[in-house]
């Protein structure tokens, strides 16, 4: 499985969202309706699930599911 099946499946599972309507451009927050305590605990199962680090800063440049992809695999 690769990095953004990873990141759709625990998008899909955390936020209660139907994989097939996540894709690189959704946006966290605006279309799969993550709130700010959701991003917390998303950042934390990704930090978990990829073995990376994700601080303040990269955390408030994380707007798609295409940068959080890009963040991991520029990370690994």
């Amino acid at each position: 499985m690769d990095t953004m099946e990873k990141v759709v499946t625990l998008l899909s599972e955390q936020l209660g969202v139907d994989k097939d309507t996540i894709n690189a451009g959704s946006d966290v927050v605006k279309d799969l309706g993550a709130d700010s305590i959701d991003v917390v605990q998303l950042l934390m199962a990704m930090e978990d699930e990829f073995g990376v680090t994700v601080t303040e800063d990269d955390a408030g440049n994380l707007k798609t599911v295409g940068d959080i992809v890009s963040l991991i695999d520029n990370r690994k």
